[in-house]
């Protein structure tokens, strides 16, 4: 069963962020939710995972759907490793140091987050989502601070790790997108001629 939003709306004080949004989406593959800054891109992604509740409307989602996220803050333990981090959510220190490897980050197992420099840090974030087992995919802008051979590589990383599971990417570059063979979902948010 897909995630169905009807007529979501969603308001922070005054402002009304996201109003009237209808949208199936697919089981599987890839979604880009795309628009300039502001729109409400990242609204959108918490409410479908459940982590803020809307104002007007519903969502429904099948039960016991999974969700891995990676937001655009890091959100990694500043008292843990980038191993002990990985660990924690994937389950095993030999899953923790597979995933450094596959994001090119072996050196980097017992480095503190305060160690590692933004990009080092959003691979280990982007690891965690890629390697938590998940129905839904949740990546929120996760290659800026990467340069383009980097990014290259975790775009390729995130493919290969897609499975069955839906991603939900949101970012500013098109390319990343394409890349990902994701269906746009443009700001007001409708999948395909939707309303």
């Amino acid at each position: 069963m897909s995630i169905i939003l009807e007529g979501v709306g969603k308001s922070f004080g005054e402002r009304k962020v996201l109003q009237n949004v209808n949208l199936t989406l697919p089981d599987r593959g890839a979604v880009c939710f795309f628009g300039p800054s502001g729109c409400g891109k990242t609204t959108l992604t918490r409410l479908i995972c459940g982590l803020e509740q809307p104002d007007a409307g519903r969502i429904r989602r099948p039960e016991g759907i999974r969700f891995a996220c990676h937001f655009q803050e890091d959100r990694l333990l500043p008292w843990y490793t980038a191993g002990e981090n990985l660990a924690l959510a994937l389950g095993s220190r030999e899953e923790a140091r597979n995933w450094l490897r596959e994001t090119g980050l072996e050196d980097a197992e017992n480095l503190y987050p305060g160690e590692l420099s933004g990009g080092m840090r959003r691979r280990v974030s982007l690891a965690r989502s890629l390697g938590y087992p998940s129905d839904v995919l949740v990546l929120d802008e996760p290659l800026r601070e990467l340069d383009a051979d980097t990014c290259g590589r975790m775009l390729a990383l995130i493919a290969r790790s897609l499975g069955e599971r839906l991603l939900m990417l949101v970012t500013h570059d098109a390319s990343q997108a394409e890349a990902l063979g994701c269906a746009m979902i443009r700001e007001p948010f409708a999948l395909r001629g939707e309303k």
